[in-house]
């Protein structure tokens, strides 16, 4: 939303005005018609007739737009544009009233407005509402060419003005005193109002009777407004010292009017010196600004300068009127109104000024928030009424802001204001409504911080203000309803009641709160803050509950972590282990068949079976397997151990050696098996699935190898029986629209120990310190891709049989073999044989 600039109008594409109102758009000096706009003359008329029909129905349009939208400036323009084409002066009068409401208008726009209105005036009532408009059109900008208008109007319309009545000489100098006060510093265009001022005594001097004494202190007027023009530094000044020797002379008070200064007065020449070095230091800005090739960017930084240069100077009259100046050709830009309005606050201090800048300043630039938080606290240092804090209060949370933190900073200097005069009598209820509002119209989308600012500060108030414990615990209750995940809320809670001396209340929240789960380490920081609360404030039976209550709490949260540092760092393993993810490098990575082996032969009559590929959870079975064997139970209390100590946070004998696998993540003590699940389903699906009983200490979701997609299987550990048990229960439930099967995970029954006669399973019957805990999915083993050079073996494994009683490389059909080798033999008859030797 940007107010255009006073030469934009011009190009803003509508038809040109009939002659009427084209007479009251027209330049300076020229008197509108006097018969209504709505009298076009009949060839205009004729010329138009082909294009009324298409006119009325933008004119209905845009309508229509401004009824949906009456912030849209363009269609406010357009508008009024096209009601002044046809002379609907109603509905013109009423576009741009309304139009008012909203936005200021430009100069150019105020005089073609009292122009209209001129053409149509009769009579005392159309005079005052005339005068009416000319004021509200040089309160909001500086623009000398609507001084002249306006001052040129009550000349030749007032009554009183043109009978030179002691009333109408009165009312005339003060409006000529105003228009200097305002424009008469304006280095390149203050001239034409002293010269109108001037012209305006002179007539009067012309006009007086006989008296001298009348007629002398006329003279002595005039003499003290070229004086008083000639101490200003103005571009024409010369010209002006010029006109004044001439006029001396013609009164006969200068002898030589050929010279330069001679019969000067001193102090007029004195004053007129120092304005022109004035002028001269200025003259540099002044030939920047009056470039019209200048752009607005550049405009604004030579404002800019003007201003600091102004403030240097030490005159607050002057900066004044070059804010002014800026604000007239720049009137959205947002650092001129915060630069003018922050100066005022400094230097001038005035209540009347200050409220028209800063109701200018915010009509102008509406999305800056900064603006109506100024304009609030300078209501407020100049004593302004409760209604009229009010009214600017609510006109700014209309606006549009661009973050709900500006609108959180509008509220709040509103709920500071209100506590300062609360000694006034001003009711607390005033308070609470605004925070009310705040809470409503803010908290859907306000940050964490800053609504934690906001209730904060509103408890606080009910509390030590209002005196209200009950409503400040409501203004925390109802946050954590709809914020009760998020820490913060409940740490200030709790404090606010430690603050109070409420250990008991601050107790029960403790209680409350330590079993939730809060983003990050936010679990672990409340149930700590718990214990350093009931070692600082509770009795000995107090600490030792928080203990019994807090500790389980710690260790689940630490076996988490845990595991979901397992999960998200994973090991770097040697060259050993370095195939765990690999399955067609597992032999490589097995003890017992480093060796090459030679091929195994073929049985016709027991073919492969075909089974899904293979996920990456089952290279890491196959990678655990060995270490399992090897180190037994041993080996396994030493990873419990191991677990644990992690979860505490301490090292067993410095770090990890990051090759060791973690056997506890892979037990099938306490583990399902779960199938059917949705392919789109993910790890925390399937948590939220278990959220109900809790317990679930690991979840390992089946994927393809080589896509990485679910296989819509996995496994889930839990910390012990019981939550086993219920999980168990959640049989045929859904999880995303699906019933889900969830059974025991029992390896011992797998497919693959009964009928795969792989290495794992020779690997099985070699003696081990410990049960076999390695878990097998329960749809059977799939089938591992080999290294090159390597043939699958299928049937009866051969991997242990001594190269006698196998099939030598060179051996073909047309050679016979052996009886004994004929016949394949089982594992257990090889080793038997081995014994034998």
């Amino acid at each position: 939303m940007a107010t255009p600039m006073e030469e934009d109008l011009s190009e803003a594409g509508a038809p040109p005005p009939p002659s009427d109102l084209a007479d009251g758009g027209a330049e300076d000096g020229e008197k509108p018609a006097d018969r209504p706009p709505s009298d076009s003359d009949s060839d205009s008329s004729d010329s138009d007739d082909g294009g009324d029909g298409g006119d009325e129905l933008r004119i209905q349009a845009l309508e229509r737009t401004l009824q949906e939208q009456p912030l849209n400036y363009d269609s406010h323009v357009q508008f009024i544009q096209l009601l002044r084409k046809f002379g609907n002066i109603e509905k013109l009068r009423a576009a741009r009233e309304e139009m008012n409401k909203y936005f200021p208008l430009t100069p150019k726009m105020w005089q073609d407005w009292a122009k209209d209105e001129i053409s149509l005036s009769s009579g005392r009532g159309s005079f005052d509402d005339i005068e009416k408009l000319y004021e509200c059109g040089v309160q909001e900008y500086l623009s000398i060419k609507l001084w002249r208008d306006y001052l040129d109007y009550v000349e030749e319309h007032d009554q009183s003005v043109s009978q030179c009545t002691q009333s109408g000489l009165s009312k005339m100098r003060d409006l000529y005193e105003r228009a200097i006060t305002a424009g008469g510093l304006h280095v390149t265009e203050g001239s034409k109002l002293w010269e109108a001022y001037r012209e305006y005594e002179m007539a009067i001097l012309t006009m007086s009777d006989g008296n001298d004494e009348e007629k002398a202190k006329q003279v002595q007027r005039i003499r003290v407004l070229f004086h008083r023009q000639l101490s200003v530094p103005l571009a024409d000044i010369e010209s002006t010292l010029a006109e004044y020797k001439s006029w001396e002379a013609e009164e006969g008070s200068t002898k030589d009017q050929d010279s330069q200064f001679d019969d000067v007065p001193p102090n007029v020449l004195s004053a007129y010196k120092k304005a022109s070095e004035m002028y001269n230091a200025r003259k540099q800005y002044e030939d920047q600004l009056s470039d019209t090739t200048e752009s607005e960017i550049n405009k604004l930084q030579v404002f800019l300068k003007y201003i600091k240069f102004e403030e240097s100077c030490g005159d607050p009259a002057r900066v004044q009127v070059l804010y002014e100046r800026a604000v007239s050709e720049l009137p959205v830009s947002s650092d001129l109104w915060m630069g003018y309005t922050s100066y005022l606050d400094r230097a001038l201090k005035v209540p009347a000024i200050l409220k028209s800048v800063y109701h200018r300043a915010t009509r102008n630039c509406t999305w800056i928030s900064d603006l109506w938080v100024r304009y609030l606290l300078s209501l407020e240092r100049i004593h302004a009424s409760e209604d009229e804090l009010r009214h600017v209060f609510e006109q700014a949370i209309q606006c549009s802001f661009p973050s709900m933190k500006e609108y959180l900073d509008v509220y709040l200097t509103r709920v500071d204001s209100l506590r300062r005069r609360m000694p006034a009598g001003l009711d607390f209820e005033v308070i609470r409504q605004t925070f009310v509002g705040a809470a409503d119209f803010l908290s859907p989308q306000l940050g964490t911080e800053e609504l934690l600012l906001l209730h904060a500060y509103w408890a606080k108030l009910e509390y030590n203000i209002g005196k209200d414990l009950a409503a400040a615990r409501g203004v925390w209750e109802n946050t954590i309803k709809k914020s009760g995940s998020v820490l913060e809320v409940w740490q200030h809670y709790i404090s606010m009641e430690t603050e109070m001396g409420h250990i008991h209340e601050a107790r029960s929240l403790y209680k409350r709160c330590y079993s939730k789960k809060f983003a990050g380490s936010g679990s672990e920081v409340v149930c700590h803050a718990w214990i350093r609360f009931e070692r600082e404030h509770g009795t000995l039976d107090n600490y030792d509950l928080a203990i019994k209550k807090v500790t389980p709490r710690l260790k689940e949260l630490m076996m988490f972590k845990a595991q979901q540092e397992a999960k998200s760092d994973p090991p770097s393993a040697p060259k050993e282990t370095s195939y765990a993810n690999d399955s067609s490098q597992k032999r490589k990575a097995n003890k017992m068949t480093s060796k090459v082996q030679p091929p195994a032969k073929k049985r016709k009559d027991n073919p492969p079976k075909k089974t899904a590929p293979s996920d990456d959870h089952g290279s890491k079975e196959q990678s655990t397997n060995s270490h399992l064997q090897e180190a037994g139970e041993a080996s396994r209390g030493k990873a419990e151990a191991s677990m644990e100590m992690k979860a505490e946070g301490v090292s067993q004998g410095g770090n990890t050696s990051s090759n060791q696998p973690r056997p506890y993540l892979y037990s099938d003590k306490c583990t399902v098996y779960m199938s059917n699940i949705d392919l789109t389903a993910t790890e925390v699906h399937i948590r939220r699935f278990f959220s109900d009983i809790g317990g679930v200490t690991d979840i390992r979701l089946l994927r393809d190898r080589f896509t990485k997609k679910s296989r819509g299987l996995a496994y889930v550990d839990f910390s012990d029986k019981e939550h086993l048990e219920a999980a168990i229960r959640k049989n045929k439930q859904k999880l995303l629209s699906k019933k889900v099967s969830v059974a025991y995970s029992d390896p011992s029954k797998s497919k693959k120990n009964r009928e795969a006669g792989t290495a794992s399973k020779g690997q099985d019957k070699l003696p081990s310190g410990g049960d076999h805990d390695e878990k097998a999915p329960a749809d059977g083993s799939s089938e591992k891709e080999m290294p090159k050079g390597d043939t699958k073996m299928t049937g009866k494994s051969t991997l242990f049989a001594p190269r006698s009683v196998i099939k030598p490389l060179g051996w073909n059909k047309s050679e016979k073999p052996d009886v004994a080798a004929e016949e394949l033999k089982s594992n257990d008859d090889f080793r038997n044989l081995l014994l034998k030797k």
